[in-house]
């Protein structure tokens, strides 16, 4: 943990021994400048003084005397300086400051050892996920003094770039200094080259231990070391943080080097950090001005003006306007927003809110769950601890670590390097695993097939609906599908009753029949309409998505989503789909009210929608079979896979087949040719996994669900999520978000249960996973080991799940 634990330093001086190292070195400065660095740093490290006490009282000595450095102070400063330190430490201490060697010592490593717990060790720790540890080790060194005089020096270095990986002796020194005046940035250190002229025999020697240690340790060494009389002391070497950049080219020229094997190479690069490389990230030396915390939701760096309607967003976009989008949650209508926005801000939702799932898979930054931020949609404003921000004002989101920030920060693009691909092609070599992509557009598709994909393993068909070319026959569908079923219940029961009615009631009651035979036309023709207006434009988006993942499987998922996430909110909407369909505003209104349901995430979508309207998923089927005939005819391999959405029942799961078989069988018929298909489902409620094996008997292969899976068994909303989770993880009742990483105690048994189950029917079930856990590194390990045949996730993360596959198999 560099930097996170506490050291003293120049401990056992004493004014006695300050004199005699005085005498003994024939430089009576040197020991002063050392006893007042002692002072300082015990008072604040043992005894929880602050900085400030101490360093007030050396610059008011600086400013009598008109000195600029530290090092310009004289001996006869120095000691009085020393003075003015003890007599500041008994004020706020109340006691003494130890003259004796061992009651220093002795004070000093109960400190190190309760600086374990110091709020910068333990956030740390939790930064890097490190447990399980005690504590630590107290090491006790001989002092060497960089601050001796001219032919003495300090410094750090690496033994090669930190943030390029460049294979160049890296770092800086300060003459006449110790290492903290290195970190604290009190003087302005010299790159180490400059030493060479200063000191060439130390410079020659550390250049020869920077080569040594590099190869023993075989990784990129971080350094300290002091020159004291021109001889010099190696105090400590580690392995060094680094960039992502850098990691990938350190270990990859390493390899060329054989200094290690590509297996070594694989697994010295931390997944996640590959994010870094794919995203564009604020320019570090820009200054931050940040007002509100929520989640890291996508990563990245954006910023733009504030707009907080999806719709404007799509205009101003268009401009070329740069816009965040502002929400207080998003929903599947705001999909063409979110799309046009450079970054996305939510008060409410979790990791895997449909802001979130959205935005990474866009590849789009986003800040979600900023719980702090009140959004007034009327007057188009938020405000955050008594700041207000204005729809047209500038912010910036960084989705890496879940900052809002006020006004412009500059962005810095990314580019990929050759190693970079070299790295993902060794990665390859090793994994068992295949990666497929969440894709939904053909721009997804292409995206994810440049970061090298093996094919589709979720395709959301819903989002293909939001396009304002189709929306609004999506929407003239949902309004007249109850309609349609409603009026043949009335239709069939009044042909039932029409034999009953007396003589003299019968052409009154044809009538009524007549009106509502008109009116179920009517419907029926509207209906039909929407449906055949969206079937080329379902079959176009499949062909261009066939065409780009040509030869590798694309699963797409039939519609999922409640029937009233398609329908609109605003008045001006409902008044132009009421007059598409010839009804009034008001019935509108009341259709659209009837549609909402208390509970959607387990009410009227999936499965259910497929069969309460099987006209809608034969559309879709249908789309799917003669968009892959047409490929076929072209020349190009297409492997399609239908996947039925929410099965919970063996009924549900043979109805919906048989279904789908009937309308490809139909199409082959007529189209005189076949194409290979599977069938399958994607397991996301509980139920599910617990009869996998029946459900197996029809089911080709089974893609776990993991974010409903997760949000079902634990009974965790997850769009809301932030407001307790967090607080969770702190208190430590749970140890990860469960919508982030995957719970492999509980939802882990589940899954194992459902493809133990499922294999035991069906011994080539293909399994895969396209929840969000699919680009997690830890959860991808979990479906290597428990033989799944792919991990699916959003674009961005495929060179993650690509790497994090290679290391679960190494």
């Amino acid at each position: 943990m560099p930097g996170m634990m506490d050291t003293v330093l120049n401990l056992g001086l004493t004014p006695e021994s300050a004199e005699g190292l005085a005498k003994i070195t024939k430089n009576e400065r040197f020991p002063w400048d050392a006893y007042r660095r002692f002072i300082s740093m015990f008072g604040n490290v043992v005894m929880g003084m602050k900085h400030h006490d101490f360093e007030e009282i050396l610059e008011k000595w600086k400013k009598k005397y008109q000195l600029t450095n530290d090092t310009e102070l004289s001996a006869a400063q120095l000691k009085n300086i020393c003075k003015d330190f003890i007599a500041i430490y008994k004020k706020r201490t109340k006691t003494t400051f130890p003259l004796d060697p061992q009651e220093q010592l002795r004070k000093s490593i109960i400190a190190v050892f309760e600086s374990w717990n110091n709020p910068r060790a333990i956030k740390y720790r939790k930064i890097y996920d490190i447990k399980g540890l005690l504590g630590t080790a107290v090491n006790i060194q001989a002092m060497v003094f960089g601050n001796r005089g001219d032919d003495s020096a300090t410094g750090v270095c690496f033994t090669r770039n930190p943030s390029t990986g460049e294979n160049k002796f890296y770092g800086e020194f300060l003459m006449n200094a110790q290492g903290e005046d290195v970190v604290a940035g009190i003087r302005t250190p010299q790159p180490i080259q400059a030493l060479q002229k200063k000191m060439p025999e130390a410079y020659k020697k550390l250049v020869t231990i920077r080569n040594n240690l590099e190869k023993h340790y075989r990784d990129l060494q971080d350094m300290e070391f002091t020159i004291q009389d021109k001889k010099l002391f190696m105090l400590q070497t580690r392995n060094g943080k680094r960039t992502a950049q850098a990691a990938v080219k350190i270990a990859v020229d390493m390899v060329k080097a054989k200094l290690i094997d590509k297996k070594t190479a694989l697994n010295r690069i931390d997944p996640n950090q590959l994010d870094q490389l794919l995203h564009p990230t604020f320019d570090p030396k820009a200054k931050k001005n940040v007002i509100a915390r929520g989640l890291p939701a996508s990563p990245g760096a954006a910023f733009g003006k504030v707009i907080f309607h999806a719709d404007e967003t799509e205009k101003l976009a268009a401009r070329k306007e740069n816009i965040i989008l502002v929400r207080i949650e998003t929903s599947a209508e705001d999909v063409g927003g979110m799309h046009a926005a450079q970054g996305i801000l939510t008060t409410r939702g979790g990791m895997t809110s449909h802001a979130a799932v959205v935005a990474r898979g866009m590849g789009t930054c986003c800040v979600a769950g900023c719980g702090s931020i009140q959004i007034d949609y009327k007057k188009e404003e938020f405000t955050v601890d008594g700041k207000t921000v204005k729809k047209g004002d500038y912010i910036s989101l960084d989705g890496s670590l879940g900052e809002v920030i006020l006004g412009k920060i500059p962005t810095v693009e990314q580019t990929l390097s050759g190693d970079f691909n070299t790295l993902l092609k060794w990665a390859d070599e090793y994994r068992k695993l295949r990666v497929r992509t969440n894709a939904d557009t053909a721009e997804d598709a292409k995206r994810a097939r440049s970061f090298g994909a093996d094919g589709i393993g979720l395709c959301r068909t819903e989002h293909m609906f939001f396009h304002e070319s189709r929306i609004d026959y999506v929407r003239q569908m949902i309004l007249v599908a109850s309609d349609v079923t409603s009026l043949t219940a009335i239709v069939d029961e009044m042909e039932t009753a029409l034999e009953k009615i007396p003589g003299k009631k019968i052409r009154s009651f044809q009538e009524k029949m007549k009106k509502a035979i008109k009116n179920l036309n009517e419907a029926q023709n509207l209906y039909t309409t929407a449906l055949k207006k969206l079937l080329p434009m379902q079959r176009g988006d499949f062909e261009k998505i066939f065409t780009i993942m040509k030869g590798l499987p694309v699963t797409i998922r039939l519609l999922d989503p409640p029937l009233h996430e398609f329908l609109p909110k605003e008045d001006s909407l409902q008044r132009k789909i009421a007059k598409k369909i010839g009804a009034s505003l008001h019935a509108v209104k009341e259709k659209i009210s009837s549609l909402q349901e208390i509970n959607p995430m387990l009410g009227l979508r999936g499965c259910r929608l497929g069969i309460i309207y099987p006209d809608i998923y034969k559309m879709q089927v249908q789309a799917i079979i003669e968009a892959a005939i047409h490929m076929k005819k072209k020349g190009i391999k297409v492997l399609p896979e239908i996947m039925l959405p929410l099965i919970g029942t063996v009924g549900e799961m043979e109805l919906l087949k048989k279904e789908v078989e009937k309308t490809a069988n139909s199409i082959f018929a007529k189209k005189g040719t076949k194409i290979n298909y599977k069938i399958g489902t994607m397991i996301e409620i509980p139920r599910a996994a617990l009869i996998a094996d029946q459900i197996a008997s029809h089911a080709e292969f089974f893609s776990f669900g993991t974010n409903d899976l997760t949000q079902m068994a634990f009974g965790y909303s997850r769009d809301d999520v932030g407001a307790f989770v967090p607080q969770f993880m702190q208190l430590g009742i749970l140890e990860k978000d469960p919508f982030q990483v995957l719970d492999q105690s509980g939802i882990g048994l589940l899954v194992q249960m459902g493809i133990e189950k499922g294999r035991q029917v069906r011994a080539d079930l293909k399994v895969g996973i396209c929840g969000e856990h699919g680009g997690e590194p830890s959860s991808i390990e979990f479906c290597h080991r428990n033989n799944m045949d792919y991990v699916s996730c959003s674009p961005f993360r495929v060179p993650i799940a690509r790497l994090a596959a290679a290391q679960a198999a190494i």
